[in-house]
């Protein structure tokens, strides 16, 4: 596997607000073995506890991603995982399922995390807890947003559409996020905004830590 840097929140911080991602042009070209190196990193178990332990302004969120089986798929190159977001205090009620889709894009210069949201996501909670989880192609669910993620100093950094992602949460009609990859785990710039453009919920002055709970 690729290795991940880890740098401090700040230089992510600023790196992140004085720069694009990347120009596609001066990237070099991506190969099958970033794909499954992004599948990898984030299929384990990752949580925010010792950032709410920090910051009472944070709470502890689990994250638990995990590789499925698609049947009825005749796309062989994709990884598939299942992903899910709760409460460290309710793990077992999520209020956040997601399929995603870790391909390269056409180009070769990102690897691609699509975001499926489930027709009906309380059908698949505890997937992750099942022997080969296996899902149908066409119960994926509808396709909502597409982040592209690069090879950086920081590891693999990507971002949604300059537009976002449109949401229908807690007042918010569009999402932005950058996410960065590193040896610790993610940290995520989640951001909501109302129709006139207004940030009503998501990261301020720094990101959401997930950290793994595991190690490799």
């Amino acid at each position: 596997m690729f290795r991940l840097w880890s740098l401090p929140t700040i230089v992510l911080g600023l790196w992140l607000n004085g720069s694009q991602v990347g120009n596609a042009q001066l990237q070099p070209p991506l190969s099958q073995e970033h794909v499954d190196a992004v599948a990898a990193h984030l299929s384990r178990t990752m949580d925010t506890t010792e950032q709410a332990q920090r910051n009472p302004r944070f709470v502890g969120v689990q994250m638990t991603t995990c590789p499925i089986q698609i049947t009825a798929s005749d796309d062989p190159d994709s990884i598939y995982l299942y992903q899910e977001q709760a409460l460290t205090e309710r793990i077992e009620s999520p209020y956040r399922q997601r399929f995603l889709q870790i391909t390269l894009s056409a180009d070769t210069t990102r690897v691609e995390s699509r975001t499926f949201k489930p027709s009906t996501p309380d059908a698949w909670t505890g997937l992750c807890q099942q022997t080969n989880p296996a899902v149908n192609a066409n119960e994926l669910g509808d396709l909502v947003c597409v982040v592209g993620l690069r090879l950086s100093p920081l590891g693999y950094v990507g971002s949604t559409p300059d537009d976002g992602c449109p949401v229908n949460l807690r007042g918010a009609v569009r999402l932005t996020n950058t996410i960065v990859l590193h040896q610790d785990g993610m940290d995520t710039w989640d951001r909501g905004f109302d129709s006139n453009g207004l940030q009503v919920w998501g990261a301020e002055a720094e990101p959401y830590q997930y950290r793994w709970l595991d190690s490799l």
